[in-house]
């Protein structure tokens, strides 16, 4: 299983670096397309449908969200309709807001969003908002950049929590949604990514933005990146499985690789708008 979770992951990592460098943005656009509705596939199977048909349909639904967006934001022209990119972000940071709420408070939240429509809804809020941050971030001039910066700052918060989770990790950050989470984990998770930004601050960024602002960027992105997680392992639990597929050997589905990515892009991409980039 190691040894397919190594070969896996080193195949991921080097489809998504030529996609981001190689790409132009409108192809880069039609292969995270690709992506999201392979998610969405899974998680209509995480939302209660069952069969093929019904699958289909939603994940066409998700299609034609998609293209409804792109045509708000203007995405075949020269450049985004940068003002409309920005409110599509910010519903989709305010639906992760809401999201936070519902995990705290389950199992007692399940009564909200249990329900097979609801949680039909809450995967176009979490996939939509998602794939237009990571076109938005590839469509600005210094988009291949950013985008590696966050997939690494991602990466840093589940590589720093696994660490010190696994040292210290005994008081539980979340046990009813997921028990091998601890607040250890999850302070070392947040320390790693803000040691990242702070070397790449010092390596690349002190005349371009405020170490305090690149600060802010990196927690809420880190932050983000535990909701995310944290938000797919309670959709799990309370569907009783506990992978969203069977697509990526020894990884599971999109969703157990994207999970982190849904909440932590949007939120990445809004801050960086906000501050101007």
């Amino acid at each position: 299983m190691l040894k397919q979770r190594i070969i896996t992951a080193l195949v991921l990592v080097g489809a998504m670096t030529c996609a981001i460098v190689f790409l132009s943005p409108l192809y880069f656009a039609a292969v995270m397309t690709v992506i999201i509705l392979a998610a969405s596939w899974e998680w209509s199977a995480l939302a209660g449908l069952q069969g093929t048909v019904s699958r289909a349909t939603y994940t066409l639904s998700s299609l034609l969200l998609i293209a409804a967006v792109a045509w708000y934001c203007q995405l075949m022209s020269e450049s985004l309709a940068w003002l409309q990119v920005r409110e599509v972000l910010g519903l989709g940071c305010l639906w992760w807001a809401v999201a936070l709420l519902w995990v705290k408070s389950y199992p007692a939240s399940g009564k909200l969003w249990g329900a097979v429509p609801a949680r039909l809804v809450m995967g176009f809020l979490v996939l939509i908002p998602a794939w237009l941050a990571f076109i938005s971030l590839r469509f600005n001039a210094h988009g291949i950049a950013y985008l590696f910066i966050l997939l690494a700052l991602v990466a840093c918060a589940d590589t720093g929590a696994y660490f010190s989770g696994k040292a210290w990790g005994k008081a539980k950050l979340a046990v009813a949604v997921s028990p091998g989470k601890s607040w250890a984990g999850f302070w070392g998770g947040l320390a790693a990514t803000c040691g990242l930004s702070v070397a790449l601050w010092y390596g690349y960024g002190t005349d371009t933005m405020r170490l305090e602002v690149v600060l802010v960027v990196a927690v809420l992105t880190g932050l983000a990146s535990v909701l995310g997680d944290l938000l797919e392992s309670m959709v799990k639990r309370h569907q009783g499985v506990k992978d969203s597929g069977t697509i990526l050997p020894g990884h599971g589905g999109i969703m157990d690789r994207l999970d982190s990515l849904t909440a932590a892009a949007p939120v990445y991409a809004l801050c960086l708008l906000l501050v101007g980039w």
